[in-house]
């Protein structure tokens, strides 16, 4: 059997683990061949293929980002996308596809098993939010990368005086703001969620300063105020009708400037949350996906997803995964919040 790889969307580290796991099992234990697809869907979609093996996999364990590439690419919004796709699988003698990705390279998998081509899906997100896994890789390097920083931030934040604010990733979910801001002693975390009050958020950063201390606020790039949409860096929409968020963390320092005379600056950690090397727990749920997903392929387990359930790893229906996002229990946030201030 020849099986094809490809890692779709946004970068993180822990895609090159499961691209080993895939390969280190799938040739010597089922003797299987695989080609590498070039850049997310595009691959497929314009037959740019990598030769995969053992020797092409070596030293993949510790490095960041894909040796695939990736990109956004939408084949439903390309016109014969699909068919084109089918008949590249076809000629190139591809059996089955292991799709690596989030929720969007996932959906494309999924519609595509619903046509006929045997897909078998990796959970993949620093966001941490897909549904029908309690986690993804990716997230952990995410969420210590933001910790780190925090904590630098404090000593800077308290040497100047400063309200600093951090703004992280989190389009539609507030995981990596609540885990890191929980993690580094923020003052407070804004997550999509549950919309802001801006009144409340300066009440907090003023408590701190009474005490002496410079407050810290983690903000998700997706965060709302009550009284306002997100904020966008443009209207422009990727292929998969996303639009770029970006700028939150500048809108709260003026607003907190404006309205405590306190100065206030911004750090956006940006793409730093998805390079560099994974942390240990990424590379062992990387891995541990990435030999259940050629096992999954053996077994002709189609249109099923490597998922995280507690310590296990088990199959879960891509179409449940890609439903709903996991987004932050309203609960769970409120633990947080009493150490706001």
């Amino acid at each position: 059997m020849r099986v094809g790889v490809l890692t779709g969307g946004g970068d993180c580290p822990g895609l090159n683990a499961v691209i080993r796991a895939i390969v280190r099992k799938g040739v010597p234990e089922y003797g299987y061949s695989f080609l590498g697809f070039r850049d997310g869907w595009r691959g497929p979609l314009e037959a740019l293929t990598k030769p995969l093996d053992i020797p092409a996999v070596r030293g993949l364990l510790p490095r960041g980002g894909t040796i695939l590439g990736s990109s956004r690419t939408n084949p439903f919004a390309v016109p014969d996308g699909v068919e084109r796709i089918q008949r590249n699988l076809q000629d190139l003698g591809v059996d089955a596809l292991i799709a690596i990705g989030g929720e969007d390279t996932l959906g494309v998998a999924t519609k595509l098993h619903e046509m006929g081509v045997n897909v078998v899906g990796v959970p993949k997100t620093i966001d941490n939010d897909l549904s029908g896994t309690d986690y993804t890789f990716g997230f952990d390097t995410a969420v210590n990368i933001a910790t780190e920083a925090i904590d630098r931030l404090h000593t800077t934040a308290e040497s100047h005086h400063r309200a600093l604010i951090v703004e992280v990733m989190g389009r539609h979910a507030g995981w990596i703001a609540l885990h890191s801001g929980m993690a580094g002693g923020a003052s407070a975390i804004l997550i999509p969620e549950i919309r802001f009050d801006i009144d409340k958020v300066c009440r907090w950063v003023e408590s701190r300063f009474r005490l002496d201390y410079a407050p810290i606020v983690v903000v998700s790039e997706g965060a709302m105020p009550k009284d306002r949409d997100e904020v966008l860096q443009s209207g422009e929409k990727d292929a998969f009708g996303h639009v770029r968020l970006g700028g939150i963390g500048d809108w709260l320092a003026h607003q907190i400037e404006e309205r405590t005379g306190k100065e206030a600056r911004t750090t956006v950690l940006g793409h730093v949350q998805r390079g560099g090397t994974p942390t240990a727990r990424d590379r062992w749920l990387a891995t541990r996906f990435g030999l259940h997903a050629i096992d999954a392929v053996h077994a002709g387990s189609w249109g099923q997803m490597t998922a995280l359930r507690g310590t296990d790893i088990e199959l879960v229906p891509l179409s449940e995964a890609t439903k709903e996002l996991k987004v932050v229990d309203p609960g769970l946030y409120a633990e947080a919040e009493v150490f706001f201030g």
